[in-house]
């Protein structure tokens, strides 16, 4: 009986016992004694193996390409950029037009109004007999009107005294004279002439000396 028991622990003790669903243990004496160090294969067609200097290599090309991307990018920026600042320079540019041409258009509707002041100052006979204190009113009114239209670029062209110039002045009339340094000078200014901003927006309507 004890022989037995005995004969039944040692079959027991020699028998090879299956590891993880019967997978037997691999001994030491299976692992390989060379172990293959990581190949520079991955960016290979082909599966061939490459040198550390061959990946070197391919990686600064990568390192150009991604430079060369790099710079396309920003050249498409700059540009992007520079097209960004002129369309706003236009703009502005655009706007400060528009705003001239309506500041011109308001402004010469208004030169019939500073001509009726003028008209009525140049009759100096009748102007004198108009009541002093309406006059002055009147005149100051003209003063204040003018100031306002000065700071919008308006000046006044009053060429009396100057040598007659048809691309700024219109001839409506001669006086004759005997005064050869008064030939071809404006004698008489029938109506002011105006400037806006250095344009002449309106000439002058002018009579000039002839020498008889």
């Amino acid at each position: 009986m004890d022989d037995k028991q005995q004969t039944g622990s040692d079959d027991r003790t020699t028998q090879d016992f299956p590891l993880g669903g019967g997978v037997d243990i691999v001994g030491s004496d299976d692992v390989a004694d060379d172990v293959q160090i990581e190949s520079y294969n991955d960016d290979v067609d082909g599966g061939g193996e490459m040198t550390p200097r061959d990946h070197i290599k391919l990686l600064r090309e990568k390192l150009r390409e991604s430079n060369a991307l790099k710079q396309e990018y920003l050249d498409g920026w700059q540009r992007l950029k520079a097209d960004c600042v002129n369309y706003k320079k236009r703009e502005e540019e655009g706007k400060g037009e528009f705003l001239k041409f309506a500041r011109e258009g308001i402004i010469t509707d208004l030169l019939p109004v500073l001509e009726s002041f003028h008209m009525a100052f140049s009759n100096k006979e009748a102007w004198g007999k108009v009541d002093p204190s309406w006059r002055t009113g009147v005149e100051y009114i003209h003063t204040q009107l003018l100031q306002v239209l000065a700071g919008h670029g308006l000046t006044q062209v009053d060429p009396i005294g100057a040598v007659f110039d048809p691309n700024e002045h219109t001839s409506i009339g001669t006086v004759p004279t005997d005064d050869s340094s008064l030939d071809h000078k404006v004698a008489e200014v029938a109506q002011l002439g105006y400037r806006l901003s250095g344009k002449l927006i309106r000439s002058p309507r002018v009579k000039i000396y002839t020498q008889g």
